[in-house]
């Protein structure tokens, strides 16, 4: 009787994880910053970022579909293994909602980046290595989506997406890896930074994992988002870090705030 019941909670976790990988949970934050150029309405961000062997569900895509302005995908877009028509309909599925901006993450070096490339080409997909564009301005205000390279492998150069940007524009940053926070300092007027990598630590057993769960959080004057990520490496189960992808409205507040 004993066993009978060790393999129906084993049988029942295994179903509660194989949910948690498979979620397909949007989760929307108004995030509101004093310093937000006053003239320029809110700006919408669907950030989605660790794909990995994943297909990118229509009941995402039409649920952000004229809600972003743009998609930003975080890095680990694919990864060993994972055919390339099916990296091309995910491209497809993003580049339905609006202009997409991709940054490298470690899996998305395990293919055929000259391949990836190519097919970045085709989508219009901009590759934000250690690069900057305005995504929304005026006259006299800017708003610049940055990104950086893989900070793993030596390649990220904060200071070349900096020099794209104004001094006194508004600046969101996308890093694959949180720790790009430790290179920041506050005389570089980063407001935001996405990131993802950790996968919210995927499994978290008796509440432990070597990664904490996704969230935002501030860190000295920049706001920090880590998300659990979208899929999952090595086996696809999570626990405690449900997969999840992001709708992001950033506006202007009087004073700084998190929704």
């Amino acid at each position: 009787m004993i066993y009978f019941f060790v393999f129906l909670i084993a049988g029942c976790l295994l179903v509660i994880m194989l949910r948690e990988a498979f979620l397909n949970k949007v989760v929307v934050n108004h995030l509101l910053f004093a310093e937000y150029p006053e003239n320029l309405g809110p700006v919408s961000i669907f950030f989605i970022s660790d794909i990995h062997r994943r297909s990118i569900s229509d009941e995402v895509v039409d649920s952000v579909k004229r809600k972003a302005d743009i998609v930003v995908i975080g890095g680990d877009l694919t990864e060993r293994g994972v055919p390339y028509e099916r990296v091309k309909a995910n491209l497809e599925k993003l580049a339905s909602i609006g202009p997409v901006y991709f940054v490298w993450g470690n899996n998305d070096s395990e293919v055929d980046t000259g391949k990836l490339s190519a097919i970045f080409a085709d989508f219009g997909i901009k590759v934000l290595d250690n690069k900057a564009v305005p995504i929304k301005a005026d006259r006299e205000n800017h708003i610049f989506l940055m990104g950086v390279d893989d900070l793993y492998q030596d390649r990220a150069r904060l200071d070349l997406a900096l020099q794209e940007t104004e001094e006194s524009s508004f600046k969101i940053l996308v890093s694959h890896y949180p720790k790009i926070i430790h290179q920041i300092s506050p005389e570089n007027h980063i407001h935001l930074v996405l990131s993802g990598h950790t996968h919210g630590g995927q499994i978290h057993l008796l509440g432990y994992s070597p990664y904490k769960r996704g969230g935002l959080e501030t860190v000295g004057k920049t706001v920090l988002l880590v998300s659990n990520g979208y899929g999952t490496t090595g086996i696809p189960l999570r626990l405690g870090a449900p997969a999840e992808c992001h709708l992001l409205v950033i506006g202007k507040e009087q004073g700084s705030g998190l929704r």
